[in-house]
C-alpha cells in the first residue's frame, strides 16, 4: 500500500461533520488540570492544538460535577470557569481546522471519599471495587461507595445534560459519553456490581436503562449526530470489573438499541488484556459488532499504523483512536502519510503535572531540524 493510498488518510463524515482523516486521537487522562477548580490551562491549549492535525481530538475524560471526579488533577466540565479553560481549547484547535469532542465522565465507585468530602462516592450498588484510585495522598484502595438512590439517579441523568449544554457553550464540536472502563455506567451494565432490584438493576435492559436516560437528555442539547459513546464489552479483570456470562448480552442489547439513534459514532475498545481462555468474552469486538451496528465504528486498543489500515480494509470499523502513539507523535497522521518513524513514549509521564512528557514531544520535522 503506497503511503499516501491509505484507508486512515481518507476523508470520513460523522453526520453533517467532516474529519479531514480517520485518524482520531483518543480520550486520554492526562492528569494536567492542577488548580484548585481542574480548570483546563494554556498548557492544554498547547497540548490539544499540537494533535490538531487528529480527524477527530477525543479530550480526556472530564467529569459533569464534583460528584463524578475519581483522579487527581483531572479537568471539569460542569462550572463557568471550565468552559472559558476549554473555549480556548477548542478555539485554537478550529483555527488549525481540527475537529474536538469532549468525553464527559463520571467515575462512580472508581473513587475515593477524599474527593467527596469524606462522603462515599456514589455508585449502582454499595460493591467494593476492589481497587486503587490515585488521590492527593498517593494510590490508595478504594473503599465501599454509596448505593444511589433513585433521586440520585435522576440527579446525576441531570448533571449530564448541565455538562452537556456547558460543553456546547464551549464550542465543542460534540460530546463522547465515556461509558466504558468500568466507570459509572459500566457498573450499571456489569451483573458483579449492579445487584439492584429496581429498574435499573435486574435485567439487561434495566441495567441499561441509565445510559439510554442519559442518552435522552443529552439528545435535547446536542443533535444526536454529534452524540457519541464508548464501550469496552470485553473488560475483565481491570478497572473493578470481573466479565460475567451476560456481559456480552448486555453489549449486544445496548449496540441493537442504539441504531434507533443517529450517532455520531460508537467507539470500541478491544480487549485490554487475553481473553482468549474465557468463551463467553469476544477477543475481536468490532468484528463482532459490524453486522449489528449500522452506524460509523471507532476503534480502539493498541492500533498500529498498519493494523489501523487493516481494520479499515477489511471494513469492521470507519475510524481508529489512537492513544499513547498520540502523547509522542503530536503529528501522527504525518508521520503516517510520510512514512516516518515514529517516537517512544515516556511512560512514567503521563500522569504527572507541567509540560515534561505532555507538550515537549516535537514533531517529526522540527525533531529533525
Amino acid at each position: 500500500m503506497s503511503q499516501a493510498n491509505q484507508p486512515l488518510l481518507e476523508p470520513y463524515k460523522i453526520g453533517d461533520l467532516p474529519l479531514k482523516n480517520r485518524v482520531v486521537m483518543a480520550p486520554m487522562t492526562r492528569n494536567r488540570a492542577d488548580n484548585k477548580n481542574n480548570t483546563p490551562t494554556d498548557l492544554h491549549v498547547k497540548y490539544y492544538t499540537q494533535r490538531a492535525g487528529a480527524g477527530l481530538i477525543i479530550t480526556e475524560g472530564s467529569q459533569v460535577s464534583e460528584r463524578a471526579v475519581g483522579y487527581l488533577h483531572t479537568p471539569g466540565i460542569y462550572t463557568e470557569e471550565h468552559v472559558a479553560g476549554w473555549k480556548k481549547v477548542t478555539d485554537a484547535v478550529h483555527e488549525k481546522e481540527g475537529k474536538i469532542f469532549v468525553q464527559l465522565w463520571h467515575c462512580g465507585r472508581m473513587s475515593h471519599p477524599k474527593f467527596h468530602n469524606g462522603e462515599r462516592p456514589l455508585a449502582p450498588s454499595a460493591v467494593n471495587p476492589d481497587a486503587k484510585v490515585f488521590t492527593p495522598d498517593g494510590f490508595e484502595q478504594t473503599t465501599e461507595p454509596k448505593e444511589m438512590s433513585i433521586q440520585e439517579i435522576q440527579e446525576t441523568i441531570q448533571e449530564f445534560r448541565h455538562a452537556a449544554e456547558m460543553a456546547k457553550e464551549a464550542g465543542f464540536d460534540g460530546v463522547e459519553i465515556h461509558s466504558s472502563n468500568g466507570y459509572l455506567f459500566h457498573q450499571f451494565f456489569n451483573k458483579n456490581s449492579n445487584l439492584r432490584t429496581d429498574d435499573y438493576g435486574g435485567s439487561i435492559p434495566n441495567r441499561a436503562r441509565f445510559f439510554f436516560d442519559v442518552l435522552e437528555v443529552i439528545g435535547e442539547i446536542w443533535p444526536e449526530n454529534r452524540i457519541a459513546c464508548r464501550f469496552n464489552p470485553s473488560l475483565n479483570g481491570a478497572f473493578g470489573i470481573t466479565a460475567t456470562e451476560e456481559s456480552i448480552a448486555v453489549f449486544d442489547y445496548i449496540m441493537e438499541k442504539l441504531n434507533a439513534y443517529d450517532l455520531a459514532y460508537v467507539h470500541l475498545s478491544e480487549p485490554m488484556n487475553d481473553v482468549s481462555n474465557i468463551d463467553y468474552l469476544l477477543t475481536e469486538v468490532c468484528k463482532h459488532y459490524r453486522p449489528i451496528y449500522k452506524g460509523t465504528i471507532m476503534a480502539n486498543k493498541g492500533f498500529t499504523q498498519d493494523k489501523g489500515n487493516k481494520i479499515l480494509k477489511d471494513g469492521y470499523a470507519d475510524l481508529v483512536s489512537y492513544a499513547r502513539l498520540f502523547v509522542s507523535n503530536p503529528d501522527l497522521p504525518e508521520r503516517f502519510r510520510n512514512n516516518w518513524p515514529t517516537a517512544d513514549w515516556d511512560t512514567d509521564t503521563f500522569y504527572t503535572q507541567g509540560a515534561k512528557g505532555y507538550t515537549d514531544y516535537p514533531a517529526y520535522e522540527e525533531e529533525k531540524s
